[in-house]
């Protein structure tokens, strides 16, 4: 049995790579289906994480604030208890140089206090900032959640509704391309760089109105003959796809005209 697939004839591996290709675009139309879908899925998701990688940043900033608030408020209480103490040890000075020094030390403690309680509103006035951000990231956040289950419930249905017939054009491509790699790997290989370089998907085509099927450029009329012999691999000198007779594909010539 195998050996009878490596010894296909030309006209059997035009056939089968053609059979392949309606496979394959079968599944491209499945997957068609799904529309835009897996995508707005994939830019929620996205989404989703940049918010939460957000609000996980505005949580350590304001973490940072109110730590940085509370060494300011250790700041205030440590500088008004040596106001007290400098204070009262006014009023046991000895001279008016020891009174001065005092004074001069309060003064430098309430400077103290005045620039931490400025931080410390800063710092306030910030976070308030940052809380607005954070909420308007969590509303985003949330409808964005909402949305996302929203598609995914959609694409479930319709990945649901397709999976059976998806899946019986995927095995019956992946029995025609062992057919046509134990004849002819390179011929496979070459077919499978054409159809994802082609804008549309389509590796083989037949010839239209003496026209490539693909790009639709004529095709002179002893290539033509050549196709129709079916003795060798063809493609189109200009978009590189593979060129087949119309009747491999089940068409008429007149259909080919007319199409």
């Amino acid at each position: 049995m195998a050996r009878q697939e490596k010894e296909l004839t030309v006209e059997e591996r035009l056939k089968s790579l053609y059979d392949l290709q309606k496979t394959l675009s079968e599944v491209d139309r499945i997957k068609t289906e799904r529309g835009e879908l897996p995508l707005e899925v994939q830019d929620l998701e996205d989404e989703i994480e940049g918010l939460q990688t957000r609000i996980n940043n505005f949580n350590s900033e304001i973490e940072q604030l109110n730590t940085m608030i509370s060494n300011q408020n250790n700041s205030i209480e440590q500088s008004q208890n040596l106001i007290a103490k400098y204070e009262k040890d006014q009023d046991n000075v000895r001279n008016n140089r020891e009174y001065d020094y005092l004074t001069k030390e309060i003064e430098y403690q309430q400077l103290n206090v005045e620039s931490a309680e400025k931080r410390i509103d800063e710092a306030s006035r910030k976070i308030d900032a940052i809380m607005e951000k954070v909420q308007a990231a969590k509303a985003q956040l949330t409808d964005n959640e909402q949305a996302l289950d929203e598609k995914k419930s959609e694409l479930d249905t319709i990945i649901a509704e397709t999976k059976e017939a998806e899946e019986k054009q995927r095995e019956k491509a992946k029995k025609l391309e062992n057919k046509i790699n134990n004849a002819d790997p390179r011929l496979l290989s070459a077919f499978k760089r054409i159809r994802k370089n082609a804008r549309n998907g389509l590796g083989v085509v037949y010839v239209q109105r003496n026209a490539c099927g693909g790009c639709f450029n004529r095709i002179p009329a002893q290539r033509q003959m050549e196709i129709k012999m079916r003795k060798k691999i063809i493609v189109c000198e200009y978009c590189g796809r593979i060129l087949i007779d119309p009747a491999i594909a089940g068409v008429s010539a007149a259909e080919a005209l007319n199409s």
